[in-house]
């Protein structure tokens, strides 16, 4: 028989697109955000399929359906089919949280295969960060073209970084930052990552203050057209509509805001120039793997979290 590739993209969106090129092998469609809510080393173990059930029912309101997520990784346990897995994943920590997952899944189900990555980023001599849905049909070959094969170091690493992610020290993530790999952006998502905890200044985080930027600097006119602009300014997370949309809402003991307009209320001002620290007013309640964000605050001076003096209510 002959062995085929199987391919493992971040959503439906490049699926469709592998399918249009008529990529040839199977595909396994990774549809999660393990960026957000807690996250155990035992990928899609009982427990973790709980956590993860209870997490988007609670935060955003989704059922989420194990059995369609079970079935589609269900492929991964007829390995004998293939003769490799290539990784499709992007830049941005949204991707790179679940690719980690992947790897560390693939590595606890003992598949020997070898391993490929196709990353988008920096594409020619384009300045903007783009994904890999967003590049045309030769820019997508090409990169399937010139894949890298992950090395048994790379994937020690990927496995390394998930455990530590889902445990509670997640300073053990900034000697990784500056260890080289194939994963070219891994280093940018670490940073990305720690600058999601509260600024021990003023509580918020590098996302909550850049909403806040925008809110200041431009004229908005309504929520939907902040998570637009928002979308477009997020540097390395990646984030998608569904979690700058819950952002903006937690934000907006910040504004005023009127029919046609949004602009920073005298809260939103004092949060800007660090004044006082609103950390107890935002709803800090999400997890990120291990660690609840409301326990930790990211100290720029000492790049690094530190305990929370406050308890968590």
């Amino acid at each position: 028989m002959n062995k085929i590739p199987l391919h493992v993209t971040n959503g439906s969106v490049l699926t469709n697109r592998l399918n249009e090129l008529n990529i040839e092998g199977d595909i396994l469609t990774w549809q999660e955000m393990l960026c957000e809510g807690p996250t155990v080393e035992q990928v899609y173990s009982e427990e973790f399929s709980k956590l993860r059930k209870k997490f988007f029912s609670d935060f955003y309101d989704i059922d989420l359906v194990i059995n369609e997520i079970e079935e589609e990784l269900d492929k991964l346990n007829h390995s004998e089919k293939y003769s490799e897995i290539v990784l499709w994943f992007e830049y941005d920590l949204f991707c790179h949280i679940n690719m980690i997952a992947v790897i560390s899944l693939i590595q606890q189900k003992k598949i020997m295969l070898p391993l490929y990555l196709v990353c988008s980023g920096k594409v020619e001599r384009n300045k903007n960060l783009k994904g890999l849905a967003e590049l045309n049909s030769g820019q997508l070959l090409k990169h399937y073209r010139d894949k890298i094969e992950l090395t048994p170091k790379d994937i020690d690493l990927a496995v390394t970084v998930w455990g530590i992610y889902c445990g509670k020290d997640h300073n053990l993530l900034k000697p990784i930052i500056v260890t080289n790999s194939s994963f070219k952006y891994l280093s940018n998502c670490l940073k990305a990552h720690l600058e999601r905890f509260p600024e021990t200044k003023d509580g918020l985080n590098v996302i909550e203050r850049n909403v806040l930027e925008i809110v200041k600097n431009r004229s908005i006119k309504s929520k939907h057209h902040l998570l637009g602009y928002t979308l477009n300014y997020q540097g390395f997370y990646g984030y998608g509509d569904l979690q700058i949309s819950r952002i903006i809402e937690k934000l907006s003991i910040f504004f005023a805001e009127e029919e046609n307009s949004i602009k920073l209320n005298r809260k939103g001002h004092e949060a800007l120039l660090g004044q006082h620290n609103f950390a107890l007013e935002i709803d800090n309640s999400m997890m990120f793997g291990g660690v609840n964000k409301f326990e930790f605050q990211f100290n720029k001076k000492e790049n690094k979290l530190i305990k929370t003096v406050y308890n968590a209510h």
